[in-house]
């Protein structure tokens, strides 16, 4: 039998060890990620409860809604030639229905215009307009690049403080948690008309991740947004 030479066990030795380390190392890592995972559950949790929290009674059917000088109407995408999609048109009809009931005197439509291409304002004020509401009635904000920006300018900008904001009922809690942590006082109108294509995905999982988005937004790291001069709506 062949004799193993002295630098062979030395060897077998550091193997042993370095598969015990490999070993270890994995055990650590796994119990690493488990304990961040619980502790981002518990994070998702607590900030989920806190949003539905903020929102709780301020969410109502459009007949049951108190009166308020202005509706705040949120932006969403807009396909080519300036058509709404069909959850930027729900949001709009349900604003225009808000106006004719006498609910509230002016609509702010509240969109994305980084480009001269895109415009969401636009588009909304003109649903709204062939829906029969003056120009009078109506106001573009054209800085409102996502909900936070939205709420800001309505509070700090156009100097709101009691307002309907209209949406989809999904997206009502963040948007109303928003608003009253930039010291408005919000009531939240569903705009929700049919059933959309894609909910999974903007009402479930890109919502989820907006909700812990607008906590660190709030508490954290507020986000840029476009200031100016105040924009009076009222004479």
């Amino acid at each position: 039998m062949r004799r193993r030479k002295p630098s062979d066990t030395r060897g077998a030795v550091r193997s042993g060890r370095a598969g015990r380390w490999l070993v270890q190392g994995w055990r650590w890592f796994r119990r690493g990620a488990a304990t961040l995972g619980l502790l981002l559950g518990v994070y998702a949790a607590w900030v989920h409860g806190e949003i539905y929290a903020a929102s709780r009674g301020r969410i109502v059917p459009l007949d049951e809604a108190p009166p308020r000088p202005v509706a705040v109407v949120f932006g969403a995408a807009v396909y080519a030639g300036g058509r709404p999609s069909p959850i930027l048109e729900d949001r709009v009809r349900t604003a225009v229905d808000l106006y004719h009931a006498g609910k509230v005197k002016k609509l702010l439509m509240s969109g994305d215009n980084r480009t001269v291409h895109y415009n969401e304002p636009a588009a909304m004020i003109a649903l709204a307009r062939s829906l029969g509401v003056p120009d009078e009635a109506l106001a573009a904000d054209y800085a409102g690049r996502r909900t936070y920006d939205t709420c800001w300018r309505a509070k700090n900008i156009f100097g709101l403080d009691e307002v309907i904001l209209v949406t989809q009922r999904f997206h009502l809690p963040r948007a109303i948690y928003l608003c009253r942590a930039v010291g408005l006082d919000p009531i939240g109108v569903p705009a929700d008309r049919r059933t959309y294509r894609g909910l999974w995905w903007f009402g479930g999982a890109r919502e989820f991740l907006a909700r812990l988005r607008a906590w660190w937004d709030v508490h954290v790291w507020p986000p840029p947004v476009v200031g100016g001069e105040p924009i009076p709506l009222f004479p």
